[in-house]
């Protein structure tokens, strides 16, 4: 049986405009029974804060709530959570200005500490290549052409999911008015309409002009047979559904996915992994974050370090090979 010094201590009991504001959450707002859960531990927390520099709630100031936001952060939590408590505060403290118990609301520009950023995950080199390279038996050729060429343009040239589907099969005054892209097999080059209106060219390799090859000998032959939707009919997107009409970004999500399933990968891939997979790995090989920059289309480099990462081991290799201090003596 536990000690009572080592129970927690009670939870500040809430004052009655608390409660007020509390009641007509519930029956006003009509707020989910988790909501209002979450919302009366967020004004307990706010009473104890209150109760720490001895002023009632209704006199806390945005002085108050900015040092309780710090006080918050250093002890751990994160700028997502803290967001959501101000939120809760905010709705309380909105509420009592319109019911006329205070002059202003000291949480209204209180924000949160930015959370950094998550970075997408990267494939290992080895599950990249394995996705490329994957087959499955008894699969539609039709199907597994056109989903192999789509692998190896993201994964080969770092493409955006919406700059893929933008691509047409060949150049036309129509395509450059309208901002889509085309790639060039004879030259190995993707010509995209990326973001910012802003067009590039990237190389494709090998792998990705032979995958391309290969879908192209078979994108228009469901469309020749009777029934089928013609030649004439048929959208000039080098990327095709069934029904011969360009392919949208979410069916590249959900054929990315299950490849990936059927590939035996444990992480289900998704178009921008494949997009930091070729910026991690290429600046893993060349060290060369310029031209992963252009590669990418990012107009400020520090986005490009945000999207592209080095593991420990490969930053470890460069600073024994490259740093005086490194070098051990034989």
């Amino acid at each position: 049986m536990k000690s009572e010094a080592n129970q927690p201590p009670p939870p500040e009991p809430l004052p009655p405009e608390a409660l007020r504001y509390l009641e007509h959450a519930r029956v006003e707002k009509r707020l989910a029974a988790r909501t209002l859960t979450l919302y009366t531990l967020d004004l307990q927390r706010l009473a104890a804060f209150a109760a720490g520099v001895e002023l009632p709630l209704l006199r806390l100031t945005s002085a108050h709530i900015r040092r309780f936001v710090a006080q918050m952060h250093s002890g751990g939590r994160s700028g997502r959570g803290i967001a959501l408590i101000l939120s809760g505060w905010r709705g309380f403290f909105a509420w009592a200005a319109r019911q006329g118990l205070v002059g202003h609301n000291p949480v209204q520009d209180v924000r949160a500490p930015k959370a950094p950023k998550p970075l997408p995950k990267a494939l290992p080199v080895d599950d990249a290549v394995r996705l490329a390279e994957h087959e499955q038996p008894g699969a539609d050729p039709w199907l597994e052409a056109r989903d192999a060429a789509m692998v190896e343009l993201l994964y080969g040239c770092g493409l955006r999911v919406g700059e893929l589907v933008g691509l047409d099969v060949a150049p036309s005054p129509a395509a450059h008015q309208q901002g889509r892209g085309w790639v060039d097999l004879q030259a190995g080059e993707a010509h995209v309409f990326g973001k910012g209106s802003k067009r590039r060219s990237v190389p494709v390799g090998r792998a990705a002009v032979q995958a391309l090859q290969h879908w192209l000998a078979q994108r228009d032959l469901p469309f020749g047979a009777v029934g089928g939707v013609g030649a004439a009919r048929l959208d000039p997107a080098l990327f095709v559904g069934r029904r011969g009409t360009r392919l949208t970004a979410q069916s590249v999500w959900l054929r990315l996915r299950q490849r990936s399933q059927t590939a035996g990968l444990t992480t289900p891939v998704h178009p921008h992994m494949l997009r930091h997979s070729f910026a991690s790995h290429l600046l893993q090989s060349s060290g060369d974050l310029r031209a992963v920059q252009e590669l990418l289309g990012h107009a400020n480099i520090t986005t490009t370090q945000v999207y592209t990462r080095l593991d420990f081991q490969h930053l470890a290799r460069v600073y024994d090979a490259a740093h005086p201090r490194a070098r051990r003596k034989s």
